[in-house]
């Protein structure tokens, strides 16, 4: 059973939220607030598993609030939920620390399978959000195209070498995924190639998401297998 807390000042919003899990026996809606700050005191207290936010909220925005919660330790999950796919609430709600980003206009199959993503305690960000992210960090790889070239010589003398690229990997996601296979956390690729931490999370997604895998064992099963790697 996952437990949910839902956090939206308007209750028709959290209301068709209830009734669209209603006939979900592995999740179970345990607590609900309307602003920022009821949310923050509602979860410290029944610890759930998700916090379903929204991004607007009086007296204490939804990017606030999980901002707020990461900084104070709390393990609980945060989805954001908004009707804006603007660049700046996007990438303000990730460097916040949430886990995932989902539109409001999303339809119940993606927002089930944004949960159980999420619920593993993996990233997830709705098709539109995913292309707004990619773009995003293509414009700061060209801006610090030198500084990666630089980092690029220095990984492929410290690192085993892609002898394959079946998946159309960029340069930065095939960093990343010989680094992650060799037992780099993504704090530790993040200095290694001196970029923000929340980038690399986003490559790492990317990269996972093209190879079609969920977690880093699989990820070195599957590069093995397509030779991607002289070895392991």
């Amino acid at each position: 059973m996952i437990s949910i807390v839902l956090v939206d000042d308007h209750f028709l919003v959290r209301d068709g939220i209830r009734a669209l899990l209603e006939d979900e026996d592995q999740y179970k809606i345990i607590g609900e607030a309307s602003d920022g700050r009821e949310a923050i005191a509602l979860v410290q207290s029944l610890k759930p598993d998700i916090v379903i936010c929204d991004i607007r909220m009086p007296e204490m925005s939804g990017i606030e609030t999980v901002r707020e919660l990461v900084s104070q330790g709390v393990s609980s999950k945060t989805i954001m939920l908004s009707m804006h796919d603007s660049d700046e609430y996007i990438l303000q709600s990730i460097n916040a620390g949430a886990d995932g980003y989902l539109l409001k206009d999303a339809g119940k199959q993606e927002f089930l399978k944004a949960l159980s993503t999420i619920s593993k305690g993996e990233k997830y960000f709705s098709g539109d959000v995913s292309s707004i992210l990619v773009k995003k960090i293509r414009s700061e790889d060209q801006v610090n195209s030198k500084d990666f070239e630089d980092q690029s010589d220095i990984v492929a003398k410290e690192s085993k070498s892609i002898v394959g690229n079946p998946f159309d990997l960029t340069k930065r996601e095939s960093q990343i995924l010989q680094l992650a296979i060799s037992g780099m956390t993504n704090k530790d690729i993040a200095t290694e190639l001196n970029i923000s931490r929340r980038t690399t999370e986003v490559h790492r997604f990317n990269l996972m998401k093209k190879m079609g895998v969920k977690n880093i064992l699989e990820l070195s099963n599957k590069a093995r297998e397509h030779g991607m790697i002289s070895s392991l």
